[in-house]
Protein backbone atom coordinates (compact mmCIF):
# COMPACT_ATOMS: atom_id res chain seq x y z
CA UNK A 1 0.00 0.00 0.00
CA UNK A 2 1.22 3.48 -0.95
CA UNK A 3 1.10 6.38 1.21
CA UNK A 4 -0.91 8.80 -0.35
CA UNK A 5 -3.69 11.11 0.04
CA UNK A 6 -7.17 10.14 -0.63
CA UNK A 7 -8.93 13.19 0.54
CA UNK A 8 -7.39 17.09 1.35
CA UNK A 9 -10.20 19.93 3.56
CA UNK A 10 -9.29 21.96 6.24
CA UNK A 11 -10.91 22.04 9.88
CA UNK A 12 -13.28 24.24 11.38
CA UNK A 13 -9.95 26.62 12.21
CA UNK A 14 -8.54 26.30 9.09
CA UNK A 15 -5.73 24.36 9.30
CA UNK A 16 -4.86 21.40 6.99
CA UNK A 17 -7.26 18.41 7.05
CA UNK A 18 -6.13 14.99 4.82
CA UNK A 19 -6.77 11.76 5.01
CA UNK A 20 -5.10 8.44 3.75
CA UNK A 21 -5.21 4.48 4.24
CA UNK A 22 -2.39 3.46 6.59
CA UNK A 23 0.73 1.76 5.56
CA UNK A 24 3.35 -0.36 7.60
CA UNK A 25 4.95 2.72 8.23
CA UNK A 26 2.77 4.65 10.21
CA UNK A 27 3.37 1.16 12.76
CA UNK A 28 4.92 3.86 15.73
CA UNK A 29 2.66 6.65 15.36
CA UNK A 30 -0.17 4.33 15.55
CA UNK A 31 0.96 2.70 18.47
CA UNK A 32 1.97 5.93 20.41
CA UNK A 33 -1.55 7.14 19.13
CA UNK A 34 -3.53 4.09 20.77
CA UNK A 35 -1.69 4.36 23.26
CA UNK A 36 -2.87 8.03 24.11
CA UNK A 37 -6.03 7.58 23.90
CA UNK A 38 -6.32 4.56 25.72
CA UNK A 39 -4.24 6.53 28.54
CA UNK A 40 -7.25 8.92 28.61
CA UNK A 41 -10.04 6.83 29.15
CA UNK A 42 -12.55 8.16 26.80
CA UNK A 43 -15.42 6.58 24.86
CA UNK A 44 -13.22 3.69 23.25
CA UNK A 45 -12.78 0.14 23.96
CA UNK A 46 -9.03 0.50 25.41
CA UNK A 47 -9.54 2.07 28.83
CA UNK A 48 -5.56 2.56 30.22
CA UNK A 49 -4.36 -0.70 28.43
CA UNK A 50 -1.08 0.46 26.95
CA UNK A 51 -0.13 -1.90 23.40
CA UNK A 52 3.25 -2.89 21.89
CA UNK A 53 4.86 -2.35 18.63
CA UNK A 54 5.03 -6.53 18.22
CA UNK A 55 1.14 -6.37 19.33
CA UNK A 56 0.25 -2.99 16.98
CA UNK A 57 2.40 -4.55 14.14
CA UNK A 58 0.17 -7.29 13.79
CA UNK A 59 -2.94 -5.62 14.17
CA UNK A 60 -1.53 -3.36 11.78
CA UNK A 61 -0.72 -6.07 9.43
CA UNK A 62 -4.00 -7.82 9.39
CA UNK A 63 -5.66 -4.38 8.55
CA UNK A 64 -3.71 -3.73 5.78
CA UNK A 65 -4.45 -6.83 4.66
CA UNK A 66 -8.31 -6.60 5.48
CA UNK A 67 -8.22 -3.24 2.89
CA UNK A 68 -5.88 -4.81 0.42
CA UNK A 69 -8.69 -8.10 0.47
CA UNK A 70 -11.92 -5.19 0.48
CA UNK A 71 -13.26 -6.54 3.66
CA UNK A 72 -12.10 -3.36 5.39
CA UNK A 73 -11.83 0.55 4.76
CA UNK A 74 -9.69 2.36 7.44
CA UNK A 75 -8.51 5.76 7.39
CA UNK A 76 -6.40 7.95 9.34
CA UNK A 77 -6.71 11.40 9.40
CA UNK A 78 -3.50 14.70 9.71
CA UNK A 79 -4.32 17.72 10.61
CA UNK A 80 -1.00 19.70 9.60
CA UNK A 81 0.49 16.46 9.41
CA UNK A 82 -0.18 15.17 12.74
CA UNK A 83 -2.37 12.34 13.41
CA UNK A 84 -6.02 13.51 14.72
CA UNK A 85 -7.94 10.61 14.02
CA UNK A 86 -8.47 7.33 12.75
CA UNK A 87 -11.95 5.48 11.72
CA UNK A 88 -12.86 1.97 10.17
CA UNK A 89 -15.88 0.10 8.54
CA UNK A 90 -14.88 -3.68 8.89
CA UNK A 91 -17.56 -6.28 7.24
CA UNK A 92 -18.70 -9.38 9.46
CA UNK A 93 -18.91 -12.87 8.81
CA UNK A 94 -19.12 -14.56 5.72
CA UNK A 95 -22.41 -15.28 6.44
CA UNK A 96 -22.86 -11.17 7.36
CA UNK A 97 -21.04 -9.79 4.73
CA UNK A 98 -23.53 -7.42 3.73
CA UNK A 99 -23.00 -5.59 7.37
CA UNK A 100 -20.07 -3.21 8.54
CA UNK A 101 -19.11 -2.50 12.07
CA UNK A 102 -18.16 1.38 12.06
CA UNK A 103 -15.40 2.63 14.54
CA UNK A 104 -13.71 6.03 15.24
CA UNK A 105 -10.93 7.60 17.50
CA UNK A 106 -10.51 11.56 17.40
CA UNK A 107 -7.28 12.81 19.50
CA UNK A 108 -8.47 15.16 22.37
CA UNK A 109 -6.47 17.57 20.49
CA UNK A 110 -8.82 17.95 17.99
CA UNK A 111 -12.24 17.47 19.02
CA UNK A 112 -14.96 20.03 17.87
CA UNK A 113 -12.57 20.85 14.99
CA UNK A 114 -14.60 19.05 12.30
CA UNK A 115 -12.40 16.09 11.85
CA UNK A 116 -14.18 13.14 13.12
CA UNK A 117 -17.31 14.36 10.78
CA UNK A 118 -15.12 14.76 7.70
CA UNK A 119 -13.52 11.30 8.42
CA UNK A 120 -16.63 9.81 9.57
CA UNK A 121 -17.97 10.99 6.04
CA UNK A 122 -15.09 9.79 3.90
CA UNK A 123 -15.07 5.98 5.52
CA UNK A 124 -18.66 5.89 4.80
CA UNK A 125 -18.02 7.05 1.13
CA UNK A 126 -15.17 4.73 0.81
CA UNK A 127 -16.66 1.97 1.98
CA UNK A 128 -19.74 2.34 -0.27
CA UNK A 129 -16.92 2.46 -3.15
CA UNK A 130 -14.94 -0.51 -1.63
CA UNK A 131 -16.93 -2.75 0.13
CA UNK A 132 -18.70 -5.22 -2.06
CA UNK A 133 -22.28 -6.37 -0.75
CA UNK A 134 -22.32 -3.53 2.30
CA UNK A 135 -26.05 -2.84 2.88
CA UNK A 136 -25.96 -1.87 6.55
CA UNK A 137 -23.53 0.06 9.00
CA UNK A 138 -23.68 -0.55 13.01
CA UNK A 139 -22.17 0.54 15.49
CA UNK A 140 -21.90 0.97 19.67
CA UNK A 141 -21.25 3.96 21.85
CA UNK A 142 -21.48 4.37 25.56
CA UNK A 143 -24.67 5.79 26.39
CA UNK A 144 -22.70 8.88 27.92
CA UNK A 145 -20.99 9.74 24.73
CA UNK A 146 -23.98 12.48 23.92
CA UNK A 147 -21.43 14.09 21.67
CA UNK A 148 -21.21 10.63 19.34
CA UNK A 149 -24.32 10.28 19.37
CA UNK A 150 -25.28 13.51 17.77
CA UNK A 151 -22.71 12.89 15.00
CA UNK A 152 -24.04 9.75 14.40
CA UNK A 153 -27.74 10.63 14.41
CA UNK A 154 -26.94 14.27 12.09
CA UNK A 155 -24.99 11.13 10.00
CA UNK A 156 -28.19 9.30 9.67
CA UNK A 157 -27.91 6.47 11.67
CA UNK A 158 -30.45 5.24 13.98
CA UNK A 159 -31.24 3.92 17.39
CA UNK A 160 -31.84 0.78 16.95
CA UNK A 161 -31.38 -0.99 20.83
CA UNK A 162 -30.12 -0.12 24.13
CA UNK A 163 -27.95 -2.81 26.29
CA UNK A 164 -28.21 -1.55 29.59
CA UNK A 165 -24.21 -1.94 31.94
CA UNK A 166 -23.03 -3.26 28.42
CA UNK A 167 -19.74 -1.74 28.49
CA UNK A 168 -17.44 -0.38 31.95
CA UNK A 169 -16.32 3.57 31.37
CA UNK A 170 -14.17 4.50 34.16
CA UNK A 171 -15.35 1.66 36.66
CA UNK A 172 -18.51 1.63 36.35
CA UNK A 173 -21.06 -0.14 34.19
CA UNK A 174 -22.92 2.12 31.49
CA UNK A 175 -25.76 1.37 28.76
CA UNK A 176 -24.32 0.64 25.63
CA UNK A 177 -26.08 2.53 22.64
CA UNK A 178 -26.68 0.09 19.27
CA UNK A 179 -27.13 2.51 16.12
CA UNK A 180 -27.60 1.28 12.46
CA UNK A 181 -27.93 3.51 8.95
CA UNK A 182 -29.22 1.23 5.41
CA UNK A 183 -26.69 2.21 2.75
CA UNK A 184 -28.35 0.73 -0.76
Amino acid sequence: MENKIIFQTTTKTGKSLTFRYPTIDDLQILTDYINKASAEKTFIRFQGEQTTLEGEKKWLESTIKSIESKKEVYLMAFVDNKLAGTSDIVQDSLTREHRGVFGIIVDSQYRGEGVGESLMKLVISEAKKNLNGLRIIYLECFAPNFIAQNLYKKMGFTEYGRLPGGDKYKGDFVDEILMYKKVK
